[in-house]
């Protein structure tokens, strides 16, 4: 055999291997909050339609363990719904970028035999109710807020997450901001120490206990309110309207929000006289240098698709797609990914 011809034959094995490779599936392993389950969910089907080769798989474990589990790498990458602390990211083993990729709204679900009207709350209600202040439907506090409404003598089952959970996080910070003494006794975080109340696992959980105990009021991430045909209310906002949550609610609270170059922003109790004020982005958590460079590079082009191409599903699901500003701010960090 010729030179030639052993030089022509290692080319051709090379390339054989090269398109072996390319035609390998590259599967990307992540986990984290239930509240953009539905959306992620939809993205990662839609995505492996146009890239057959691409499986990104997600186990919705609230975002307490996305954070645990990306801090400790088990998985390529977390999500959730609570920014991480300062905290959380000293405890990563490398830099962690947040990238925002819907918005979304929580809302007071309810389950009150009779009751069909939707009721309006306040903030400091709903946080009188969570801390067990308020024990009964027709509480005065309530049924002033709701004239005509013929409110029951049933006691409320407050129902919250048992989970680390992004949705909680953004309960709790909105009803810090409007309640001194919830902050003092409850604080921010996304799992906390309950006054009152039973517990359920994920957004899925907690609709669960709703449907099926009267008298019961939780919070839930808006789509689980309208998959499982549960009632939630009308929560007044910081310039005293009662606001339904709707996308264009939850759109009118994120315009107001100053956006920081970390993506780390709370957008609850917004101002504007539309906005919704229990809203909030949700994050995917990528690691800056991360230690396998194929599925970084995947993952890379993964989120500038659901950015960008991926945002007209979010509307179907209960989803405000992100103000272009934030897409092309998220844009740029996305290159400093080291690939």
């Amino acid at each position: 055999m010729t030179l030639r011809m052993r030089t022509m034959g290692a080319v051709a094995v090379a390339a054989v291997a090269g398109a072996t490779l390319t035609a390998q599936t590259v599967q990307i392993n992540g986990a984290g909050a239930t509240f953009p389950y539905p959306i992620y969910s939809k993205w990662f089907s839609e995505y492996n339609k146009i890239n057959s080769k691409v499986q990104i798989n997600y186990q919705s474990i609230g975002s307490g363990g996305g954070i645990r589990q990306v801090t400790e790498r088990t998985v390529f990458f977390g999500a959730t719904d609570g920014p991480m602390t300062p905290a959380q990211l000293a405890a990563a083993s490398g830099k962690i970028l947040h990238f925002p990729t819907v918005l979304g709204a929580v809302v007071p679900v309810y389950n009150i035999p009779g009751v069909k009207q939707e009721l309006k709350f306040t903030g400091q209600v709903l946080a009188d109710i969570t801390m067990g202040k308020i024990k009964k439907w027709n509480d005065a506090a309530i049924a002033k807020l709701n004239p005509g409404v013929a409110l029951p003598t049933l006691d409320i089952v407050v129902a919250h997450r048992s989970d680390g959970s992004g949705t909680t996080y953004i309960w709790v910070d909105y009803l810090s901001k409007v309640s001194p003494e919830f902050l003092k006794t409850v604080g921010v975080a996304t799992s906390v120490k309950w006054p009152v109340g039973v517990g359920g696992k994920g957004n899925e959980g907690v609709a669960g206990l709703v449907s099926q105990t009267p008298g019961a009021l939780g919070y839930v991430e808006l789509i689980y309110a309208l998959q499982n045909n549960i009632s939630y209310g009308s929560v007044q906002n910081s310039s005293g309207n009662f606001v339904r949550a709707t996308i264009d609610a939850v759109t009118a609270a994120a315009a107001s929000a100053q956006m920081p170059e970390d993506f780390r922003v709370s957008i609850t109790n917004a101002s504007g006289k539309d906005s919704y004020p229990i809203a909030s982005f949700t994050w995917l958590l990528l690691y800056e240098n991360p230690q396998d460079k194929a599925q970084a590079k995947v993952m890379v082009d993964f989120v500038k698709w659901a950015l960008t191409d991926g945002q007209k599903f979010a509307k179907d699901l209960g989803y405000a797609p992100l103000p272009k500003a934030v897409v092309d701010m998220e844009l740029k960090t996305l290159a400093k990914i080291k690939l």
